[in-house]
């Protein structure tokens, strides 16, 4: 059985994983909690500072190490090794990964070359460095999927998994969109709320969006609408613990409405307000209403 992360005085974690995925962002995440943080140390040297971890005492306790594809085909010594630390040291091995178009759309906002070179297209080192990283993601106790998270989301997310390791944070994440610009692809839940009256029908309300006072109680003036935000709520009261109890990192549930600025943005709204004052890690998201 792998070691589970820990909170206790002697605690060594090894963080890893792609490029772009927001390995510095979690590194310093652990740093903020007191661990003893390295970056980029070079596989070899790694039985060394186990060792020394393992006698050290105070802020030397909590170590965390990032190793990632900067060490070129070096990389390739670390599954071994790591199974061969395990041996004498609790070790607990976090993976970082995203979405290949998330990390394809963050090296081009960033304008960053990818650290396997610059011979191969950045999708072609993506590929590359995925074929190198999979054994070692097979030993991951812990796989974080950033694809969702911003950069303040994600060390959040870090910092409350491993300051409470009884605690399984999960990121509940609202969209509402319009079904005339098709369906968001990450969604893990879609609700289609075309049922209800329309406000963009209403000329005294088209001009406004699902934020709008008046808007809002016009959808509300509806009793299909009160038994639906009812029905849903409980569902996903009853869903989302169970998720959480299965180790999903976020969830992402989607209300869909003809154009993305009305129906689905009113109930997106709400429902997020709902799941916050039950205690649930919440953001919301309104992918078209701008359109």
């Amino acid at each position: 059985m792998k070691p589970s992360a820990r909170n206790d005085s002697h605690h060594l974690v090894i963080l890893t994983g792609v490029s772009g995925s927001g390995k510095s962002t979690v590194l310093r995440a652990f740093e903020d909690m007191g661990f003893y943080c390295v970056d980029n140390l070079p596989v070899e040297l790694m039985p060394i500072f186990a060792e020394l971890h393992a006698a050290g005492e105070g802020d030397f306790a909590r170590a965390a190490l990032l190793v990632d594809a900067r060490e070129g085909l070096q990389l390739e010594k670390l599954p071994p090794l790591l199974k061969h630390l395990r041996k004498d040291h609790p070790i607990t091995l976090v993976f970082i990964d995203a979405s290949d178009d998330a990390l394809l759309r963050r090296f081009s906002e960033t304008r960053r070359p990818h650290p396997l070179g610059k011979a191969l297209s950045v999708r072609e080192s993506l590929l590359h460095e995925r074929t190198l990283m999979e054994p070692i993601r097979k030993l991951a106790d812990v796989v974080i999927d950033s694809t969702q998270f911003n950069v303040h989301e994600l060390r959040h997310f870090v910092t409350e998994r491993f300051k409470n390791p009884d605690q399984r944070p999960m990121l509940v994440s609202v969209v509402s969109f319009g079904y005339k610009y098709g369906v968001p692809t990450d969604s893990d839940l879609v609700f289609d709320v075309r049922f209800l009256p329309n406000p963009h029908f209403v000329p005294a309300l088209r001009r406004y969006t699902g934020k709008d006072p008046k808007v809002r109680r016009y959808i509300r003036s509806f009793p299909q609408t009160a038994e639906f935000l009812r029905r849903i709520e409980g569902l996903l009261t009853y869903l989302i613990p169970h998720y959480i109890r299965e180790g999903k990192s976020y969830l992402t549930i989607s209300f869909g409405c003809t154009g993305g600025k009305h129906r689905s943005v009113m109930l997106g709204e709400q429902v997020r307000n709902s799941l916050a004052k039950r205690g649930f890690s919440t953001k919301v998201t309104h992918r078209d209403i701008e359109k």
